[in-house]
């Protein structure tokens, strides 16, 4: 089973937020080392917690510290582009990173009202992802009425990033799907796969269906050491349903200072209760059983945590124990 990252250049707190670029470059080249598969930034725009608004940009900066591992985008918002420059900054990439260029695609609209009015978005618009996705294509097979450049011998690999609707239309168009977040623990999953899988229509890039599955994975030795790793996360995201902002990662011992209220204290629990953790013994079987349902070639693990060091440690483990 190959095993990658997906990083979501994490701000921290007392840290510039310049810094979480460099960090997520740090931690590509150390992947690289550990032998890992991909390395997968992520799209976020306006958003406090998250340094990464262009995967493009940061996986060039990962292509000059590496050679070998694949760069791809966690993914890049299709609703948020034009099709032909989506195309160019890939095409620039593979350009200048032969045959390790990954272009991930989602549909994820902007964080907040404000931030979707930024980027010229309203709800009730008309949703036109799936013909976005084959002008997009069209672009890099070269069948468009006007050719993406640079013009490259080979062209990057695309993926369906598949919450919901997204496995339909990777099944329909001929894509890999990436599965991640709360479709991943739904009671539906295997059903879901399994419709994807029935219905996929083979494409020229991708013959047969293909399954990466994307998870908090927090390996420890003790599963309550797990579970400080994942608290600042955990936090943020509980909070930011409170404030409306995601924040940047805290160290946990300012978090155990701060007042926890009971919706606070319920929403943390069921974010750790999401993710995958503790020892050995415990992630395994878990990973196991994901696997099982999902018949998934790939696991892409989307760890983050305030502590660097650990964050880096814990990425060793897991390379160590699933490769």
């Amino acid at each position: 089973m190959r095993l990658s990252l997906l990083d979501r250049s994490r701000t921290r707190s007392g840290y510039p937020e310049a810094d979480a670029l460099h960090h997520s470059v740090e931690r590509a080249a150390h992947a690289e080392a550990l032998g890992y598969h991909r390395f997968w930034g992520a799209e976020h725009h306006a958003v406090p917690g998250i340094a990464s608004g262009s995967p493009a940009v940061l996986l060039a900066a990962v292509g000059a510290r590496t050679s070998r591992i694949r760069l791809g985008s966690g993914g890049v918002m299709l609703p948020h582009h034009q099709p032909l420059v989506v195309a160019e900054q890939f095409l620039m990439l593979e350009a200048l990173h032969p045959s390790r260029v990954d272009l991930g695609l989602g549909r994820t609209l902007g964080f907040t009202e404000q931030v979707r009015r930024a980027l010229r978005q309203q709800t009730d618009d008309v949703d036109t992802f799936a013909s976005d996705l084959e002008e997009l294509r069209s672009y890099l097979r070269r069948e468009a009425p006007v050719t993406a450049r640079p013009v490259t011998q080979t062209v990057p690999s695309l993926f369906q990033l598949a919450t919901g609707e997204g496995l339909v239309t990777a099944a329909r168009l001929g894509l890999p799907a990436v599965i991640g977040g709360p479709v991943l623990h739904s009671p539906e999953l295997g059903e879901a796969v399994a419709a994807y899988r029935r219905d996929f229509r083979a494409s020229a890039e991708t013959p047969q269906p293909q399954i990466i599955i994307s998870l908090d994975l927090y390996l420890a030795e003790t599963e309550e050491q797990a579970r400080e790793l994942a608290l600042s996360e955990a936090w943020a995201m509980a909070r930011s349903r409170e404030t409306g902002e995601f924040s940047p990662l805290e160290p946990v011992e300012q978090i155990r200072e701060q007042h926890w209220s009971p919706r606070t204290t319920s929403r943390i629990e069921k974010s750790l209760h999401r993710m995958i953790g503790g020892p050995a013994g415990i992630v395994v079987p878990a990973v196991e059983r994901l696997l099982e349902i999902t018949r998934a070639e790939e696991l892409m693990v989307s760890t983050s945590t305030y502590d660097r060091d650990a964050l880096a440690q814990m990425d060793a483990a897991v390379a160590d124990l699933l490769t």
